[in-house]
């Protein structure tokens, strides 16, 4: 079989490579004339991290990335108080056979990239057209100049996350509803941030209004700063829209002044409006089929977007390991009907958690302050990061 995957971001070569591994020609159109990842920071679970252990990745992903000592460090804002702390590294390593990691989006890139062949990656080719029969998909791909190519395959996996153009060829769209928040994204050298943010930790403060979270990547020559924060009139979505250094000091100018230290250090930031999408109605028809943000958008707050693409590509993977051209439509409800349900849970889980986060100074803050010390959160997402996506295929 041929497999076609629109996108070239995290989920889409990761499939590819798991196809490949798994016998199966894949190959990936991306639409830039090279790929990066302007993403930043994003955690690397162990339900992601299986995977790609399982893929030949463990060593490479261990290198470039920082396993968590420490996660949900949460600090009261005024002041940098610990309201609570999650131990991990040997804890988590016991409960879920893996650490778990915070890294660079374009470290974890440049990782999938060197274990394919030069070939697997097809770069400055937009998807312009898609058609299917019951025999081939045919997908048409534009260049940069406009010259057009059309390429064959038994199947096309739409990767091509949040904006995906092939999702249209699947499902009627619905309208994302505007959570009223945005986010700042920026990197700091680590040779300018405070002691406080370069310990192997994920450290949220908590704050009326809004919150701000950072922790180290790339072996720690970087700490990663994310700052939720109403969003005004900001309205783009997109993780390549610049946002102002001041405006996050801004929001922020109140806070303990180590944030302040951290935020100064910063050059530039990207800032883009957070918008929820509810799960879709279906993943495939006929002969194509979504994967990743294209299938399953969801807010950051669960920390899982990358985590249940990673999971995606391996039970599609799975599936289509045994398919045929014949069989291969049959194969991809096979993965939506073991991938949909899960993964829109997830998607469902994510909303919702910056309400607590947010809370302004009063009864409700020191409720939830005081519930931290009875709290878990390590057990209490096992069902997230306990979850091996090869025990789905049993049966």
């Amino acid at each position: 079989m041929e497999i076609a995957i629109v996108g070239g971001g995290l989920g889409g070569l990761a499939a590819a490579l798991l196809l490949r591994q798994a016998g199966i020609e894949a190959t990936v159109y991306e639409q830039a004339t090279e790929l990066r990842e302007v993403g930043a920071g994003i955690v690397v679970a162990p339900n992601m991290v299986r995977p790609l252990v399982r893929a030949g990745l463990g060593e490479r992903l261990a290198a470039s990335a920082v396993a968590l000592e420490t996660a949900w460090e949460f600090r009261r804002w005024e002041d940098g108080r610990v309201l609570f702390s999650q131990r991990m590294g040997e804890e988590c390593r016991r409960l879920y056979g893996a650490d778990c990691y915070v890294a660079h989006r374009a470290d974890l890139l440049a990782m999938l990239l060197e274990a394919l062949p030069e070939d697997a990656v097809r770069l400055d080719r937009r998807l312009d057209g898609l058609r299917q029969d019951g025999e081939k998909a045919e997908l048409v791909l534009a260049d940069g100049q406009g010259e057009k190519t059309t390429v064959v395959a038994d199947v096309v996996v739409g990767a091509d996350g949040i904006h995906s153009t092939v999702r249209s060829s699947v499902v009627a769209e619905d309208p994302a509803r505007f959570s009223g928040l945005c986010a700042y994204r920026c990197l700091v050298p680590a040779g300018d941030a405070p002691e406080l943010a370069l310990r192997p930790v994920q450290t949220l403060w908590l704050g009326p209004g809004r919150h701000f979270v950072h922790y180290p990547i790339s072996g720690g020559h970087l700490v990663n700063v994310v700052a939720i924060v109403p969003a005004g009139d900001w309205r783009i979505e997109s993780w390549t829209a610049d946002g102002r250094v001041e405006d996050l000091a801004r929001e922020f100018e109140t806070w303990d002044p180590r944030l302040g230290q951290l935020i100064a250090s910063a050059t530039e930031t990207k800032r883009w409006a957070l918008y929820d999408r509810s799960p879709l109605e279906r993943w495939t028809d006929g002969r194509v089929t979504l994967l990743g943000d294209a299938a399953h958008a969801m807010l950051p707050f669960l920390g899982q977007g990358a985590c249940q693409a990673v999971e995606d590509a391996a039970v599609l993977a799975a599936c289509l390991r045994t398919a045929t051209p014949g069989t291969a439509a049959e194969a991809l409800l096979r993965y939506e009907g073991i991938r949909r349900p899960r993964a829109s849970q997830v998607q469902l889980m994510s909303r919702g958690r910056e309400v607590q986060n947010h809370l302004p100074d009063g009864p409700a803050q020191r409720e939830r302050d005081a519930a931290f010390a009875g709290g878990d959160p390590l057990r209490q997402n096992a069902w997230v990061y306990g979850h091996d996506p090869e025990a789905e295929l049993v049966g």
